[in-house]
């Protein structure tokens, strides 16, 4: 039986939210009210909902996951203990089906539709610790500090080609912000170092994913954060299909048969750095640098070996985790 008797659909912006209430589970008797994406307005909105009998036990609330936007509001509810379902925006619009029109109204009431519909198959966000999200911040920040290195480094080699006088003096002009990167970096990584030492779990769960032959710390920092710390997933192919690994079969009848693909939607990022690592290992392990030339051997596609050399690391990070034992590496015959 549904534990919920209300259900809010909340649409974000940047200076404003719109929520709409349904009522008793009724459609037809929905509020709609727009507040402030401040403290005070997300405290407008709790005493709102108390004037129509809404509380964190009989209320279901969803929103969209809109990034900076809504991370006061996930803050503020979660603390005062509301079930929260935090849902990509796509699944909701392919959900509903057709619709015509649009606007912030809408949309909010939309999304409290959708609750209602699915709340049998709702999944309650559970908010990442405050070390995790210095820990996005830091990589979020880290990422955009190697892009623009490389994004000048990759200038001044291009000048070389044509122009050599010219291309000395940007490479003196760029030279010191290239070292104030490399020294921010440097800061970066021993802040990230810091956060994983002081904390006991996020060391443990760091020291077990990097005993994987090929999984760096950068790509275990982000599984750290992308999924709270191991605890969004329950098997490795759930975090494969996330990651970008696992393929999916695409055919109907007799006129449509596709080879089977991984999934547009997937976690670039995740997809980026399980590349690296499969690349990786495959130099460095003997089992899976084997395994590699075997198939390749046998014609196999190599990009195809290579996806499944990046399932074989998720599905050893998640037995480490599981186990709670470090990575072994098996002899190859």
């Amino acid at each position: 039986m549904n534990k919920f008797k209300h259900f809010v659909g909340i649409d974000v912006s940047k200076e404003f939210f719109d929520a709409v209430v349904i009522l008793d589970g009724a459609r037809d008797k929905s509020v709609h009210n727009q507040f402030l994406n401040n403290c005070n307005g997300i405290k407008a909105l709790c005493k709102w909902l108390k004037e129509h009998g809404s509380n964190s036990e009989n209320t279901l609330i969803c929103l969209e996951h809109t990034g900076m936007y809504g991370k006061l509001i996930i803050k503020y509810l979660s603390s005062s203990n509301f079930s929260l379902w935090v849902e990509m925006s796509l699944k909701i619009i392919r959900s509903i089906g057709l619709q015509r029109g649009k606007n912030d109204k809408i949309d909010a009431e939309r999304i409290a539709y959708y609750a209602m519909k699915n709340s049998n198959e709702a999944i309650i966000y559970s908010v990442p610790r405050k070390e995790i999200d210095s820990i996005k911040n830091l990589l979020s920040l880290r990422e955009k500090l190697v892009t623009t290195k490389a994004s000048l480094l990759s200038n001044i080699k291009e000048l070389k080609l044509f122009d050599k006088e010219v291309a000395r003096l940007s490479e003196k002009l760029q030279k010191s912000t290239i070292k104030g990167i490399d020294s921010d970096l440097k800061k970066i990584e021993k802040q990230l170092n810091d956060i994983v030492n002081n904390d006991e779990n996020l060391s443990h769960i760091f020291k077990l994913a990097t005993s994987v032959t090929g999984i760096g710390k950068v790509t275990a920092l982000f599984l750290i954060c992308f999924t709270n710390e191991f605890t969004m997933y329950q098997s490795p192919r759930q975090l494969a299909c996330y990651a970008g690994v696992a393929p999916f079969e695409h055919t109907s009848g007799k006129s449509i048969r596709s080879k089977p693909k991984v999934h547009f939607m997937a976690n670039k990022k995740l997809k980026k750095q399980f590349h690296l690592c499969a690349m990786s290992a495959i130099m460095s392990d003997p089992e899976l640098k084997h395994y590699y030339k075997r198939k390749v051997e046998e014609g196999k596609n190599k990009m195809l070996v290579i996806n499944n050399v990046r399932n074989k690391l998720i599905h050893r990070i998640c037995a480490c985790i599981k186990n709670d034992k470090l990575y072994e590496r098996r002899a190859v015959a």
